[in-house]
């Protein structure tokens, strides 16, 4: 006996005691649509993949090379068509998420239009895209099972039961699209109540992982722009613990926090923290402070001291009220935030670096597992890092180090495409490659990520299209291009009206009215071409 036949013998015994009014239903229709319903709330989902990520936490502790990784996506059919894309190449969704990025929010789904990753666009826009993709991931396994069960009919019809007892065993083993998705809720849209109100929508529309960084609500800038400003360490907190609230509140209970420090480029503090003794959490977040030290006699008009070891020390103002780290302190502000999340309720780590740089991180993920030795990490293999360059001098720098002759390249010129076809390009194209997999095991990278990847590829591919369309192509270009690759290589938005629901929706009219179903599925369908 499977769950699906379950499922029938249920609607079946339901049906029977509710009669003769119910003799249009038919029980297998009933499972049919509950199967491609499987859940029915966001909150199923987060409990759902808070479970798929705990596993995953779990396994990588154990194994560093069992990382996990996703993609930002800033619509839903995005999301899908990657899930979907996924699941025909490599034939699971393990270890394979969604990314919801502040930024691509910000950028592209506004109704202010385009914004910079400011925290300006509309907080409630975050748990929309949320549930969006969640319909899409959900619409995704109504559609496939739907051509599992055309495929079981004709089978039947067919009476072929070897077929039958192969799709059915398909049904009962199948794998959803739904899979855990890291949300970025920016640095918390306001207070930590306003923070705990907006990650209660986000869980409700079905996210497990909630992403929160250290930079101030009001004036929070990208991770890769300058200006960046942090909080005190106890401000930090209360937001980690009010995120932590919205999830138990909820009945998340294993629900994910990943919080995310910005402190390597962040050379500004709004204010300083609260201390009460030498050596306490204030004081050490105190203590990276540029600062100048002075007598009382020195002391001006509203100046702001510090004192410590019995000195007065005058930390660096701005005129804009904001206080200047010292130079150099970012990875030790980075090592502290880290350690302090873990202790407050934090379940993972994001640490915004300004390249992608192995050792780099792994020098500060060493220091931060001192303390913590299961401390894991998200990474940003982020956009805003020019990728060839990086690696070609990371490349160029190696080969110095082991004595090779680098005469014949240009350190300051290595992006030139001259350079395209080297063994030095090749050396960093390789480095490149394998950069998650030695991040995972040499720098506690749980979880491997691009923010924003689809926000270029669609630019990229609509680029080729418009070059090639509106130029000497002409139609060959879109058929060329997009459809006859379609159809080649098995993409599903070929059959476009099947990909939006069609089959699946004269399926229904054909369970609802029988043989008096009009049915867009027939003959004088278009999309019998692509059959």
């Amino acid at each position: 006996m499977t769950a699906y036949q379950d499922d029938i013998d249920a609607v079946q015994a339901l049906k029977e005691r509710n009669g003769s009014s119910w003799d249009a239903i038919n029980p297998e229709h009933v499972a049919r649509m509950r199967a491609q319903n499987r859940f029915r709330t966001g909150l199923e989902i987060a409990q759902y993949t808070a479970d798929i990520m705990r596993r995953d936490m779990t396994e990588y502790d154990a194994d560093s090379s069992l990382y996990t990784q996703s993609l930002g996506v800033w619509h839903g059919f995005i999301g899908q068509q990657k899930l979907i894309s996924i699941k025909k190449h490599l034939k699971t969704t393990n270890k394979r998420y969604l990314y919801l990025s502040g930024w691509m929010v910000a950028a592209l789904r506004s109704e202010f239009g385009p914004l910079p990753d400011q925290s300006m666009h509309e907080k409630t826009s975050v748990p929309a895209l949320i549930e969006e993709l969640y319909t899409f991931l959900r619409q995704a396994d109504a559609r496939e099972l739907d051509l599992l069960f055309t495929e079981l009919d004709d089978a039947r019809v067919a009476g072929d039961e070897t077929a039958v007892e192969f799709i059915q065993s398909q049904i009962d083993n199948y794998e959803t699209h739904v899979v855990p998705i890291i949300a970025d809720i920016d640095a918390g849209f306001g207070n930590p109540e306003a923070t705990y109100l907006l990650a209660k929508k986000m869980i409700e529309a079905g996210a497990c992982a909630i992403q929160i960084e250290n930079q101030v609500s009001d004036e929070k800038q990208c991770g890769h722009q300058d200006g960046k400003v942090t909080v005190p360490h106890e401000d930090f907190i209360a937001k980690l613990t009010a995120v932590r609230y919205a999830f138990l509140e909820l009945g998340v209970d294993n629900g994910v926090i990943v919080a995310r420090t910005d402190s390597l480029g962040a050379g500004l503090t709004q204010k300083l923290a609260v201390t009460h003794e030498p050596g306490d959490l204030g004081d050490q977040y105190n203590s990276f402070l540029d600062v100048e030290e002075i007598s009382e006699d020195e002391l001006g008009n509203g100046d702001v001291v510090i004192k410590r070891d019995g000195k007065l020390l005058r930390p660096k103002r701005l005129a804009s009220n904001l206080y200047r780290f010292r130079a150099g302190t970012g990875e030790a502000r980075c090592v502290l935030d880290s350690i302090t999340s873990l202790r407050n309720g934090a379940d993972l780590l994001w640490i915004e670096t300004e390249k992608p740089h192995v050792a780099q991180i792994a020098g500060m993920m060493n220091e931060v597992r001192k303390v913590i030795p299961n401390a894991k990490l998200v990474y940003n293999n982020s956009p805003s890092f020019n990728w060839t360059l990086n690696f070609r001098q990371q490349a160029y720098d190696r080969s110095v180090a082991e004595g090779k002759d680098v005469s014949a390249y240009d350190r300051a010129e290595l992006m030139s495409v001259d350079y395209d076809g080297t063994e030095l390009a090749q050396l960093a194209d390789e480095m490149i490659r394998s950069f998650q997999r030695d991040g995972s095991a040499q720098a506690g990278i749980f979880h491997h990520l691009i923010t924003l990847p689809t926000y270029h590829t669609a630019a990229l591919s609509t680029d080729d299209l418009a070059k090639g369309y509106f130029g000497d192509e002409g139609m060959l270009a879109y058929v060329q291009g997009v459809q006859r690759r379609e159809i080649r290589e098995g993409i599903a938005t070929v059959k476009h009206q099947n990909m939006a629901g069609s089959d699946i929706g004269d399926n229904h009219k054909e369970y609802f009215a029988g043989d008096a179903a009009l049915k867009a599925g027939g003959k004088d369908n278009t999309m019998n071409q692509f059959s």
